[in-house]
């Protein structure tokens, strides 16, 4: 009998210890819930609002909805997991099939249609934006699902693999290491969005994660066969023995657990407070800081993003130092305290003459984090196991679920309230996406003068060169004829309003509008005229004659680009005039932005796209020069911001504090549950060892 303790004790040992390629598998699935699950949030607020203009407070609605649909779903997957019983295991499947359904739909968010041929299916501008709106929420709703399927289960695996409770704690902190690992590079998707390898000439930040996404899928879908293949349950053969519970009788008995509530209200609480940061946070480095420039922010919040997630590696170390000394509960209110610090040295580090200080808070956050939702997911394992001593059952799909359903209840009602603060500042999302349309119209123009200045002088003639002057003159074609038809619509929704309702500036759109599609008939007929010459060009056509056909096609493809930009920039006009008479508060700053869009447009009128392209890149290159300054906000908007994503996080971390002071599963009372559950599976050998002899 005493060799019989002997082995079980050694047994009990290596599997409460953990190994270093099963503590790596399971530590890179922190890629979808540290990564891909803050990307989606924080990407689609982001770009949904400065590059696609649609509102700050519907995006934050939307964004709440996938998580009061969690509020269903997380629960059902935690109790499925638990009751599951097939030949991989509980948790395997589950992972395998989230997984590859998380890697398919991130794809699919960034896919929404898009173009003049799209808008015109739509009566208004109002119409189109519903419309982009309930096609992120339905993907949105699809991609957290396949989050939940995930993560749920993963979480619970995690739980169970050991049951020592600071090797639990040495998991979840490899979950959070490899995640902060790759999340090191998720800061750049947006900077990686912006180039033009990615968006393409003329397109915005939303059209270079379609691309970019694909890129993340490709890497997340081998990762889930590979979780599925590799990681072990080593309490897979008693558990599968377990009776399975109801579901309610599971719920209701995990949602009476105080300890399990007041962890989760720590949490939650907390997590609702500083997820402001990943939404606020991004407006501040390019509208704050850099005056609106989407290129130097996004330049700055991927360094930021990168110690951020350096920062996040390293604090792995001293989390597992420290914890075992000073506990778990005294640690997570180290952690919370140090994101107090960090968020009031954000009212020194905010400087535009100083961008760089901005890393300071971001060290002292990323670490208080960190350790922070590390240490709850390794406290919620110390609760399954007091449940366990109380009821004999395990339950680390049903406790997870409902802990991590709670933590993305917090991102939402923060990117929610966060969304109705941005309205609440006067944040004007319209005049970004306007600018950002006269930026696109002349990047296009830009583009096309760069690219073919070096056809001008070539002197060879061979099939590759003519094949590109025949796909230069159909594409010229059908964007043409394409945008008068975006033209006609938009001068019918002009005519049928009431004139009464019409104010200067709206009759001028009448005008302009009147005008643009008069230039647009002209090229398309200049262009038809031209037909011919483009297609009798073959190897033995003079050189001469090429070039003046080359040169007349340039210039009709650069002349509907032209009055894109005209119509852009007189929309940006009419709007900032707007928005002049309606704001008495940012009276000046709206003057000083119509003196500068008043300069584009003269630019813009004097533009004769026939000029040699050099003199066009000369003057487009002026042109630029003058763009970005128009994105810059209201001193009272940047201010609010401030205000905002500084104080509200402080004021939810004193609650935070009060929650947890009030966890009373302390370090060693989980050291005397641990020894009782030891003790009570060794009475169990010896039991089973009596009934065979």
């Amino acid at each position: 009998m005493n060799q019989f303790k002997k082995v079980a004790t050694k047994d009990k040992k290596n599997e409460n210890h953990v190994k270093f390629s099963q503590l790596a598998t399971y530590g890179s699935g922190g890629i979808i819930p540290i990564a891909l699950f803050n990307v989606a949030g924080m990407l689609v607020g982001l770009m949904g609002n400065i590059s696609l203009g649609l509102s700050a407070f519907w995006l934050g609605l939307i964004l709440i909805i996938p998580r009061l649909w969690d509020a269903v779903s997380d629960p059902i997957v935690g109790h499925l997991t638990d009751n599951a019983r097939t030949r991989w295991g509980r948790r395997r499947p589950f992972i395998l099939v989230g997984g590859i359904l998380v890697a398919i739909f991130f794809v699919l968010i960034w896919w929404i249609p898009k173009g003049e041929m799209v808008r015109v299916w739509f009566p208004s501008e109002s119409g189109y934006q519903v419309f982009q709106l309930i096609y992120i929420l339905i993907t949105l709703l699809l991609f957290f699902t396949a989050c939940t399927i995930f993560e749920i289960p993963h979480g619970a695996l995690g739980m169970e693999m050991t049951n020592d409770s600071h090797e639990r704690t040495r998991l979840f902190s490899a979950k959070s290491f490899i995640g902060n690992l790759f999340a090191m590079s998720t800061p750049w998707l947006f900077a990686l969005a912006s180039l033009d390898i990615f968006k393409g000439p003329g397109g915005n930040e939303m059209d270079g994660m379609r691309y970019v996404s694909i890129l993340i899928a490709a890497i997340i879908i081998p990762l889930s066969i590979w979780w599925f293949f590799s990681l072990r349950e080593p309490g897979f053969k008693k558990l599968a023995k377990q009776e399975k519970t109801p579901f309610w009788k599971n719920m209701k008995h995990t949602a009476s657990n105080k300890n399990f509530i007041m962890l989760t209200l720590t949490i939650f609480t907390l997590a609702m407070g500083f997820n402001f940061v990943n939404l606020l946070g991004s407006y501040i480095p390019i509208f704050y800081i850099f005056g609106g420039d989407k290129v130097a922010g996004a330049y700055l919040l991927g360094i930021n993003g990168t110690v951020w997630a350096i920062t996040g590696l390293l604090a792995v170390f001293p989390l597992n130092w420290i914890s075992p000394k000073l506990g778990k509960r005294n640690t997570l209110i180290i952690s919370i305290l140090l994101m107090c610090l960090a968020q009031l040295s954000k009212i020194v580090c905010y400087n535009p003459s100083y961008p760089y200080l901005i890393i300071i808070p971001t060290v002292l956050l990323s670490a208080g984090m960190l350790i922070f939702f590390t240490l709850g997911s390794s406290m919620v394992g110390d609760i399954c196991d007091e449940d366990e001593l109380k009821t004999g059952c395990r339950r680390e799909g049903s406790f997870y679920s409902i802990f991590w359903w709670f933590i993305k209840m917090g991102t939402a009602l923060a990117s929610f309230v966060a969304g109705a603060l941005i309205v609440l500042t006067l944040f004007d999302q319209d005049q970004v996406t306007k600018v950002d349309d006269i930026q696109g119209s002349i990047g296009e123009m830009n583009s096309i003068v760069q690219t073919w200045e070096g056809d001008t002088t070539l002197n060879i003639i061979n099939k590759d060169r003519i094949g590109k002057i025949n796909s230069r003159y159909n594409d010229a074609l059908k964007e043409s004829k394409d945008y008068l038809i975006y033209l006609d619509k938009e001068s019918k929704k002009w005519e049928n309003r009431e004139v009464k309702k019409i104010i200067k500036s709206q009759k001028q759109k009448r005008k302009i509008l009147a005008k643009a599609k008069s230039g647009t008939n002209s090229t398309i007929s200049e262009l038809e005229k031209i037909q011919y010459q483009i297609k009798s060009i073959d190897a033995k056509s003079e050189v001469l004659h090429i070039k003046a056909i080359n040169k007349k096609l340039i210039a009709l493809t650069l002349q509907t680009k032209l009055e894109k930009a005209r119509i852009n920039a007189f929309n940006l006009m009419m709007h900032l005039e707007t928005k002049s008479d309606e704001t008495k508060n940012s009276r000046g700053h709206y003057d000083e932005l119509m003196q500068d869009i008043r300069e584009v447009n003269n630019h813009l009128a004097k533009m004769n796209a026939s000029k040699p392209l050099k003199v066009l890149d000369k003057e487009l290159n002026a042109i630029e020069d003058k763009i970005v300054p128009l994105k810059k906000q209201s001193p009272h908007t940047l201010l609010m911001m401030r205000i905002v994503e500084i104080g509200l996080p402080l004021l939810l971390s004193i609650f935070s504090i009060i929650f947890v002071l009030r966890y009373k599963l302390t370090e060693k009372r989980s050291y005397e549950i641990k020894e009782l559950l030891k003790q009570r599976n060794i009475n169990s050998f010896k039991e089973k060892d009596n009934a065979i002899l």
